[in-house]
């Protein structure tokens, strides 16, 4: 773990997830960069570090997340993600802003839920 201005930081990559969006089978994978706060919350990114894998192509996520360490040991963060495709099955998702809530255990599983914000 590395510090950035006297607080922890770290980075964090999450592969071969499996799920569904846009009503579509993917598997996803993205690096998050985290980073301590002053008042112990933790703020994420992943600027175009996000590839959801689909049957007909891809679609690249720019993530942006809040969060806090939980006492079982693992995190748990809530933000926005964008997404680009030109996946015919993901294209829907282009232009528009989906809410999430990131989870992950001290066991290193995460589930990651996310809603189109309209």
């Amino acid at each position: 773990m590395s510090a950035v201005n006297g607080y922890p930081a770290f980075e964090n990559v999450d592969s071969g997830g499996t799920g569904t969006l846009a009503g579509v089978n993917v598997q996803s994978f993205a690096t998050f960069t985290s980073q301590m706060k002053s008042d112990g919350s933790w703020s994420g990114t992943a600027p175009y570090s996000g590839v959801v894998m689909a049957p007909d192509g891809v679609a690249i996520g720019n993530y942006s997340a809040v969060g806090h360490p939980t006492a079982e040991g693992g995190f748990s963060f809530r933000g926005i993600a964008y997404f680009e495709s030109t996946a015919p099955s993901l294209a829907a998702l282009n232009g528009k802003a989906c809410i999430f809530e990131y989870e992950s255990g001290s066991d290193g599983k995460s589930v990651w839920d996310l809603w189109e914000w309209n």
